[in-house]
Order: structure tokens, then C-alpha cells, then sequence
């Protein structure tokens, strides 16, 4: 029934924006793939192609985005961050420094499908310095899991405020070594460790000792160990207010963390920031893509 209510919708000159976005909001990503191939045995056409066809700018995106597995979304988000001129680190630093081990895997092998290209060798060659050296540590995938040693936190701790003072190549690659490898139980301790020694947080030493995407990433990596939804409702905060409402990046994280923590992240947005998430959409975003992403944050009552 939806498949054949979107072909309704997508007919003819006009195109029912309303429909599109009652429907594939409302369901999750499952039940729209199951949609997609309806509609596909229906009309002999494709749901993702027909949308990029009758749709335009911003609420293109969402739409489109939204008919997207969630490895392949993030493949695809990659793909387009690295492909053109020039290079969006902060896609690349959003997606690497939050995925498991389990969705760098099937993010990985969805690149691979979709853009018959190895998604270390685009890395590689899209990126440079310690910032591609800790990409490349993140992609592999291979972060120990539930995994530590008290023992040895303090051990790491030392080696991450030593590599905050000396800052020598040698010591940035321990640094990254440590940060992407370790579980993300061994490195709250980890964490905590290095307070002890330092008597300084390690976000605040990584921002005195380094710049650029390399200090980009490292903090991205830390705030994501911490409190992941934390990092993503900062994300957002700074994506709508400090860069002018940048489309891209809130489009990206509504739409990879609506089936998994994007409640929480509301929840954190509005703590911290004394604003709910849907007000602030609703004040810089209008028609039909402020409405679809209002649908996909789900506002509650008290946040119109």
C-alpha cells in the first residue's frame, strides 16, 4: 500500500512532498527497504532513483538518504566526502571516530558494492599526515572489545601525557595507536588515569598540544568513548549554530542515528543547550525539508 501510495505521490508534474514524507519518516529503515522493493516490482522502477529525479536540494537528501541501509548510508556519505575537489574531513571524522567494529565492517563491504572502490585505499589517498595515519588505524576496524587492565591503564595514561609534552612523530603514533585500539572500558580508566597524572582532562591536553584535523579526530574519538549521543547533539549544536546551519552535517546525523540513539541525543541536546534539537531546526531550516527533518527528530509536545 505504500509503495502504491508513493508512486501516486511521485507522478505526474507535481509530486505530493506531504505523502513522502508521511510515509518514509514514519517507517523505520527495514520497513522502508521492504517498500522500495514493492514499489520496484509495481512500476519496474527504482524508489531512490525516482526521488533523485523529482526532488531537489536539501529535502532531496534527507529523502533520499532516508532509502539507504545504515552501512551504506555511511558508505555513501564517504564516498561523496571524498570524492569531488577537495576533501569533507568532518564526515570522515563524524563517521570513523563513532562506528563499532561491527558497522566499520558492513560500512566497508557496502563501499566496496556501491562504488566498486577499497575504502582504505580512497582514505589513504584523499587524506595525509597523522590524520590519515589515525583514519587508517579506525577503518581496519579492529578496536579491542570489553577488554582491561587496570594494570595497564596507568601505563597508557603515562604514554599519552608524555606524547602530549614531546609531540614528536614517533609519539602522535602512540598516541593514535592507543586511542584506536584500546576498548572503550580500558580507556575511560585510561582516562581517568591521565587526569590523575596530569591533574588535565585529556580533551583539554589534546587541544593545547595539537591542531588540525589530527586534534579534530583525537577529541572526536575521546568525546565518543565518553558519551557517544553527547558528542553527536555537540555536533549538531555546532553545525546548526556555528556554521550557519551546515545542511549536510545535520542531515547526516539525523538521519544515521535515527534508529539508534537520536532520543538520547535530544535528550542531551536540550540539557546542555537549553533548546530542544526541534526548535532549533524549526528556526533555520522551512517547507518541506524543515518538515522532514521535524519528522525524523519527532518532537515532543513541549519542544514546539
Amino acid at each position: 500500500m505504500d509503495a502504491q501510495m508513493l508512486g501516486g505521490a511521485l507522478q505526474g508534474f507535481g509530486c505530493d512532498k506531504d505523502m513522502l514524507i508521511n510515509i518514509l519518516t514514519q517507517r523505520c529503515n527495514a520497513q522502508r527497504l521492504m517498500i522500495a522493493e514493492a514499489y520496484q516490482s509495481m512500476y519496474g522502477r527504482d524508489l531512490i532513483g525516482d526521488l533523485k529525479e523529482k526532488l531537489s536540494d536539501h529535502f532531496k537528501d534527507v529523502m533520499v538518504g532516508l532509502m539507504y541501509p545504515p552501512p551504506s548510508y555511511d558508505a555513501h556519505e564517504l564516498w561523496h566526502a571524498m570524492k569531488g575537489a577537495g576533501t569533507e574531513e568532518n564526515c570522515l571524522i563524524d563517521i570513523l571516530a563513532s562506528r563499532t567494529n561491527g558497522e566499520i565492517f558492513q560500512m566497508r563491504e557496502a563501499y566496496c558494492l556501491q562504488y566498486s572502490s577499497n575504502l582504505q585505499e580512497d582514505i589513504y589517498s584523499e587524506t595525509s599526515g597523522h590524520f590519515r595515519d589515525t583514519l587508517m588505524n579506525l577503518v581496519q576496524g579492529t578496536r579491542e572489545e570489553g577488554y582491561t587492565d587496570p594494570a595497564l591503564a596507568a601505563q597508557d595514561a603515562m604514554v599519552l601525557w608524555e606524547a602530549c609534552q614531546q609531540k614528536t612523530g614517533e609519539h602522535k603514533t602512540m598516541l593514535q595507536m592507543i586511542l584506536c585500539n584500546k576498548s572503550y572500558q580500558q580507556l575511560w580508566l585510561v582516562f581517568q588515569e591521565f587526569q590523575n597524572i596530569s591533574g588535565q582532562d585529556i580533551v583539554d591536553a589534546i587541544n593545547e598540544c595539537y591542531d588540525g584535523y589530527f586534534q579534530e579526530l583525537l577529541v572526536a574519538i575521546v568525546l565518543c568513548i565518553r558519551d557517544k549521543p553527547a558528542y553527536f547533539a555537540y555536533r549538531l549544536y555546532s553545525a546548526i549554530h556555528d556554521f550557519g546551519f551546515h545542511n549536510k552535517t545535520v542531515i547526516r546525523i539525523l538521519i544515521a542515528r535515527s534508529e539508534i540513539d537520536l532520543m538520547t541525543i535530544r535528550k542531551q541536546y536540550k540539557e546542555r543547550y537549553g533548546k530542544s534539537l526541534f526548535h532549533d531546526i524549526k528556526n533555520f531550516a522551512s517547507g518541506h525539508y524543515e518538515k522532514a527533518l521535524l519528522a525524523i527528530c519527532a518532537g515532543d509536545a513541549e519542544d514546539y
